[in-house]
C-alpha cells in the first residue's frame, strides 16, 4: 500500500459513519488512537499498561477509560483519559473523526476516536497506569507480514484475535482490533481513491 498521508486519514474518517454499539449492560469506555508527527513520519502512539491497573494488565493499549458522568462527549472521555495517561492537554490534540464501536470480552463498548498531534510535548505519564509509551511508525501496521491471526478462547467463546508483531512484544486484543479497523478503513479508501 502507498504511503498514507494525513490528508488521506482525515478525508477517510470525514467519509466515514461510525457504527455504535448499544452497551446492554456492559460498561462504556473510549480510548484515543493518535498519530504523531515524529521526523516526518506518522506514528501511532501506544501505552503499555502497568500491572497495577484494574483491567489488561500490562497489555499494549491506546489512552483511554471509562465515560465519566462530567464527560460531555465520547471525545471528551477519550481527550480526558489521554491527559489523564500522558500529560498530554486536550488543546495539542486534533481530532479527525471516529471509528466504529468494539465489544471486547471483558464487558466493555468501546469507542475509539481518533486524533492528531503535529510534535509531541514533554509527557507526564501517569506511574499508576502507564509503564511506557511508544511510538510506532503507521505503516508498519499495513505490513501484511506483521500481522496474524489466532483463535482463542476468551471468556468461554472461542474467537478471533489479532495480533501485530511491531515491538518487543505483540499488540494484540482490542488495541489490535482496533488498529485492524482503522488501517481496513483507509485501505478501502485508498482503493476507491485509484
Amino acid at each position: 500500500m502507498p504511503t498514507v498521508t494525513l490528508n488521506d486519514i482525515a478525508a477517510a474518517l470525514r467519509a466515514h459513519t461510525p457504527v455504535p454499539m448499544p452497551v446492554n449492560g456492559n460498561r462504556k469506555a473510549c480510548v484515543m488512537v493518535t498519530l504523531v508527527e515524529k521526523d516526518a513520519v506518522l506514528h501511532l502512539m501506544l501505552t503499555k499498561r502497568t500491572d497495577d491497573v484494574e483491567h489488561h494488565k500490562g497489555q499494549i493499549s491506546f489512552p483511554g477509560g471509562m465515560v465519566d458522568d462530567g464527560d460531555a462527549s465520547d471525545t471528551d472521555t477519550a481527550l480526558r483519559e489521554l491527559d489523564e495517561e500522558t500529560g498530554i492537554p486536550r488543546d495539542r490534540i486534533t481530532v479527525l473523526g471516529t471509528l466504529n464501536d468494539i465489544h471486547i470480552p471483558s464487558g466493555f463498548i468501546v469507542t475509539p476516536v481518533v486524533g492528531y498531534i503535529a510534535s509531541l510535548c514533554e509527557l507526564r505519564t501517569s506511574a499508576a497506569e502507564v509503564a511506557e509509551v511508544l511510538l510506532v511508525p503507521f505503516e508498519k501496521f499495513f505490513d501484511p507480514s506483521l500481522r496474524r491471526l489466532e483463535t482463542r478462547e476468551l471468556k468461554g467463546m472461542m474467537r478471533q484475535v489479532y495480533f501485530y508483531d511491531v515491538w518487543k512484544e505483540p499488540v494484540w486484543g482490542a488495541t489490535a482490533h482496533i488498529i485492524k479497523q482503522f488501517t481496513d478503513l483507509l485501505s478501502a479508501e485508498s482503493t476507491e481513491r485509484r
